[in-house]
């Protein structure tokens, strides 16, 4: 009888017991088993202005602090500078051990332990590199150096490199075909993507892109799908994973397209793209292209990855420092978590902290969490959603500024610039020149104390951004006025 009851007990617990994984997540394999969510886990994002990596529990979504790499300005501009300045790109390593975190203005390649937070090595490579990744078997690091032609092939054992793939002009990043048989690099300055055999490190496809800046690459989890996003055009292609790399489907999904990952749960398989220009992510069905749903998460999505169980997408909001956590079986946002300045890359390694807390070596957010956010509006357009964001990150007495301009004209010269009156009218001092690209954003710098001057409780000394048209480099009419 005992034997019996234990019995109807074991069945009774697997019959209740939660649904068996469905796949692997990407970059693994698709038979690779899903990784429920746990404190072991972390949530990685690379912070450009703050130079600092931050370290979040999933669980609770909650910051456990910040990795420091550099400083802010002024100090990283000092000719004795010894840390890490555009702190952006980020990949791991399969054994979730180590992270890899790319500096593009220090021309560096970081190497994290996970469990320690401490940096174990730091590889100089050639002009502003963008992304790494480890390949699948762990063996090397290849780096995509954007400002060059070439993949820095790091080994990833002595953190040395070993060789350079030549490869078009302004590689933006790189990602491995699950098997670990070929990478896919695309490029940030060429209309091309390229295929090269791991084994051999030579180029063995072409793909063509729809435009010359793709930013961000991932490969599906079955090696059957390739995504990649194209800013400038605000378009997402997809190309077969296997030989001959025909290029299967291209999807329009809006200005600042920026990353895209890919996920697999009960509900099949998605692509979700950040549309930094929308303020949203967009959903995509694998198999016949169909857009399911569109995800409001706040001022410019960048990066973007999913758990291990591919339940949740993390979202670093560029222009608000915070994380956007997604349920993905519903597609809504259920939560937040305030993280360091201007998020870029985005990283979830399962069982990244095998024992322990995992804090040490771990910082306060601190100044790198202040930043002061404003919106402009097209003139003429009141009451309808704003189409820039504008963000003052605080580097001390100055803020790095930074706008996510869309709605203007395709590819013609515009200026931001500070006006003494509210709707432009006034005076005008330039900050900055731009030329939006093909779908009508761009994105625009300055630095300067800007905050003390648009929040001042002042009037006389009170300024306002504004958008003007530029003709001959000089401003003409206002397009868009400080909205709040």
């Amino acid at each position: 009888m005992k034997h019996t009851f234990l019995s109807l007990c074991l069945l009774a617990g697997t019959m209740l017991a939660p649904a068996t994984s469905f796949a692997g997540q990407a970059p693994g394999l698709a038979s690779a088993p899903d990784i429920p969510i746990s404190h072991r886990d972390r949530i990685y994002a690379a912070e450009q202005f703050s130079n600092t990596v931050s370290v979040s529990d999933p669980v609770d979504n909650r910051l456990l602090g910040v990795i420091k790499l550099g400083d802010p300005q002024p100090g990283n501009l000092s000719p004795l500078y010894k840390g890490q300045v555009l702190v952006h790109g980020m990949g791991f390593s399969p054994d979730h051990k180590t992270l890899a975190v790319v500096s593009i203005g220090s021309n560096s390649v970081t190497f994290i332990d996970t469990a320690t937070n401490t940096v174990k090595h730091t590889t100089y490579v050639g002009r502003s590199p963008h992304e790494a990744f480890f390949t699948p078997d762990g063996r090397e690091v290849w780096v995509t150096v954007r400002g060059e032609d070439y993949i820095s092939v790091i080994d990833a054992d002595t953190f040395e490199e070993k060789m350079q793939i030549k490869v078009p002009a302004g590689p933006g990043m790189q990602i491995f075909s699950p098997d670990g048989k070929y990478g896919y690099i695309c490029s940030s300055f060429n209309p091309e993507t390229v295929v090269v055999s791991v084994a051999d490190h030579k180029i063995v496809g072409h793909v063509k892109q729809a435009s010359p800046f793709c930013p961000n690459i991932a490969a599906s989890a079955d090696g059957k799908q390739v995504w990649f996003t194209l800013k400038d055009v605000g378009k997402t292609q997809v190309f077969n994973g296997q030989a001959p790399f025909d290029l299967v489907k291209t999807l329009d999904t809006g200005p600042i397209t920026n990353h895209v990952n890919l996920v697999m749960n009960r509900n099949g398989s998605f692509a979700y793209v950040t549309v930094g220009g929308l303020n949203e992510v967009k959903v995509f069905r694998t198999d016949d292209f169909e857009q399911v749903a569109t995800i409001p998460v706040g001022n410019l999505p960048h990066g973007i990855w999913p758990s291990g169980d591919g339940t949740r997408v993390y979202v670093g909001l560029e222009n608000a420092d915070r994380f956007a956590v997604i349920d993905t079986l519903t597609n809504k946002v259920i939560g937040d978590i305030p993280i360091g300045q201007a998020p870029q890359a985005v990283a979830y390694v399962p069982n990244a902290v095998p024992e322990g807390d995992g804090r040490q070596n771990l910082v306060p957010l601190g100044t790198a969490g202040e930043a002061a956010h404003l919106k402009l509006a097209a003139k003429g357009a009141s009451g309808r959603s704003a189409p820039t964001s504008v963000t003052l990150f605080d580097q001390g007495l100055t803020q790095v500024l930074q706008a996510a301009v869309t709605g203007l004209e395709p590819k013609k010269p515009y200026v931001l610039a500070l006006s003494d009156k509210p709707d432009g009218s006034g005076r005008l001092q330039l900050l900055s020149t731009f030329m939006t690209n093909p779908a009508g954003s761009a994105i625009v710098n300055a630095v300067g104390p800007i905050r003390q001057i648009v929040e001042s409780k002042h009037e006389d000394e009170k300024r306002y951004l504004v958008v003007a048209a530029s003709t001959d480099g000089k401003p003409g009419a206002i397009v868009q006025f400080q909205a709040e």
